[in-house]
């Protein structure tokens, strides 16, 4: 597999062009190569090339008909649709372009679908995230970017420079992941993006089926992936279907007119996502947020074109087969057409039905987010998407876990929140995170105590949904973004050449990085251990803070996992009959944390900021 990712679009255009000189040439073929035996038959060939739209398409292979050939607005492209049989074999067939008397013939691959692709699984609640930005992690090859128009040059005194991180960067390290705790790793793109200033972060797409020969080759990402999956560690692909960036050659040749959303560029997104499940809303407003470029520089798709949308599905596919990928997770979801994208998860899902999705539904509030979410009978569209995004804690994080809980602050936010949990048709099928790679970090200083971090990474692991963590996390990195978004994107001690400082190592840590890394370590491996499928699978109970004591449980069959968070920084001396029903008196529970046999009495003390994770087993 590793030899066939390898092989370049490049290397397609020249067998072609091998022909050019005798019929009409052919540059480019997307998807490079297909299979038999897909749950969906048809499968459509972009066909780049000057002036093939002009050429007539044929095709002589057993088991597979050319169903239609489509001329679009520019005479550069041509879409071949074909129907592939239950009784097509794999192999190669020659798709031949006639223009008069003049013919030339491009060979295109159906491969065998690997055995149990149809079965490949997603994440779930049962994996913790690792969200990494591929620039910053670690430099592990030397790529230049070859072939690039803007291979920018590597700075790293610039926040918003290329720093040189790559797929090998990420690869060298993954016993330190493993160590750690982690079981997926959550790569921001890595696509290309050949634009002007060197796009670190990957959010400009100008190539949907090529890695970024900055960050490596397809074949280095296969080569991730494997190994990743032979340590247990899965991988989630960051893709991006609102909008590309603008050096895509979509842009300066648009295959129809209707290929993007004011191709002029003259209207940028309005940000304010309530319009799209607002009862009330403008045309106007509605249009700005749909259909706006999200910036100048990232051009918006239009998914209600079924050309383009059948293109953007068969990429995802396309990928999750040739890499074996365990999950996507879809930027800016909201922005992009409900029902295109509905469409998109539901051909996902057809061909893999284990597989996972998470959107980026960016609000403020819980009704926004479970608006999107599958199944939710809210929304008079079911969009398909298995598992949203709770961004809650980027606006109220802070304040619920560093602030003293009172009967309406601290952690009395963190309850009122999983009280709205009946809006979500599924919530165990959010992703749960402190921060990202758009947000502040959680810590925005280095604090004198880790008392209130320790707790919020506590409730992250413990209560429903998929954690997520941002890299640097367990060495307390720290900032805002104020000034720039690299300044919430700092490059990991130790992952690039000349560092003088190497956190990857217990030695390149200091005392209170240490400690920071123990403590996460220590919850993660207990998580991925016996505890995982009740904090996986358990049901939720939890108690109003009470005098600033939070508890929950998480249950499954006889398993019960409780959790109780002293949510002040003073000591609490409570009676604990208001959670008897879950911690009767008497009872003896395990601490996960310290190992002690904890017995609970009609009255308890809880010293400052204390955290108990019991088990009763």
């Amino acid at each position: 597999m590793k030899k066939i990712l390898s092989i370049s679009l490049g290397l397609l255009a020249g067998a072609a062009a091998a022909f050019g000189a005798k019929g009409p040439q052919v540059t480019n073929v997307e998807p490079p190569y297909w299979w038999t035996g897909m749950a969906n038959d048809t499968l459509q060939v972009m066909i780049t090339g000057p002036g093939i739209a002009a050429a007539e398409a044929s095709v002589d292979y057993a088991g597979v008909r050319l169903a239609e050939q489509v001329s679009l607005d520019s005479p550069n492209y041509k879409l071949l649709y074909f129907v592939i049989g239950d009784d097509a074999r794999p192999g190669t067939m020659d798709i031949r372009f006639s223009e008069g008397k003049r013919s030339s013939t491009v060979p295109y691959e159906l491969k065998a679908r690997s055995e149990g692709a149809r079965e490949h699984g997603g994440f779930d609640a049962s994996d913790v995230l690792y969200l990494m930005m591929p620039d910053r992690f670690a430099k592990g090859g030397d790529y230049k970017g070859e072939g690039l128009r803007y291979a920018a040059e590597v700075d790293r005194s610039k926040p918003n420079a290329r720093h040189g991180g790559d797929i090998k960067g990420i690869e060298n390290h993954l016993d330190y992941l493993d160590s750690l705790g982690v079981t997926a790793l959550w790569l921001c793109p890595v696509l290309e993006n050949d634009m002007p200033g060197g796009s670190y972060h990957g959010y400009a797409t100008t190539n949907y089926y090529r890695i970024d020969p900055r960050f490596g080759t397809n074949a280095d990402y296969v080569s991730l992936i494997e190994k990743a999956h032979g340590k247990g560690l899965k991988v989630v692909m960051d893709m991006i279907f609102n909008h590309s960036g603008v050096a895509h050659p979509w842009v300066e040749d648009m295959p129809s007119a209707d290929w993007l959303n004011h191709p002029s560029g003259d209207v940028t997104t309005n940000f304010r996502l309530t319009t799209v499940h607002d009862p009330y809303v403008s045309d106007y407003d509605l249009d700005r947020t749909v259909n706006g470029w999200f910036v100048r520089g990232m051009p918006d798709l239009n998914q209600r074109n079924p050309h383009l949308m059948k293109y953007l599905i068969q990429n995802s596919i396309w990928w999750i087969e040739s890499t074996k990928i365990d999950g996507i997770r879809m930027d800016t979801y909201p922005y992009a057409d409900l029902d295109g994208m509905a469409e998109w998860n539901r051909e996902v899902l057809r061909e893999y039905p284990n597989f996972n999705i998470v959107g980026e539904c960016w609000y403020a509030n819980e009704a926004g987010s479970a608006f999107w979410q599958r199944g939710n009978k809210l929304n008079p569209r079911d969009t398909g998407l298995p598992t949203v995004m709770d961004f809650f804690f980027i606006q109220n994080g802070r304040k619920a876990f560093n602030g003293e809980t009172t009967p309406w602050e601290g952690l009395n936010h963190v309850y009122d929140h999983l009280a709205q949990d009946f809006l979500f048709p599924d919530p165990q099928h959010i992703l749960t995170f402190l921060d990202n790679h758009d947000s502040d970090r959680f810590l925005l200083e280095l604090p004198d105590d880790l008392g209130a971090w320790k707790q919020a990474q506590t409730f992250l692991l413990t209560s429903r949904g998929i954690p997520q963590i941002y890299y640097g996390t367990e060495l307390l990195m720290h900032g805002s973004k104020e000034g720039s978004d690299g300044y919430i994107r700092l490059d990991f001690p130790g992952g690039f050449p000349g560092d003088s400082i190497n956190a990857f190592t217990r030695e390149g840590r200091t005392p209170q990085q240490n400690e920071a890394w123990d403590f996460l370590s220590k919850v993660l491996q207990w998580r991925r251990g016996e505890a995982n499928e009740v904090i996986a699978h358990g049901s939720l109970k939890h108690f109003m803070p009470q005098d600033g004591l939070y508890t929950f449980t998480r249950t499954l069959g006889d398993r019960t996992v409780a959790v109780l968070l002293n949510g002040t920084s003073r000591e609490l001396k409570l009676g604990m009959e208001r959670t008897a029903e879950a911690l009767p008196y008497g009872s003896v529970w395990t601490d996960a944390l310290t190992g002690r046999k904890i017995s609970i009495e009609p009255e308890m003390t809880f010293a400052p900021r204390e955290i108990l994770i019991l088990q009763n087993w």
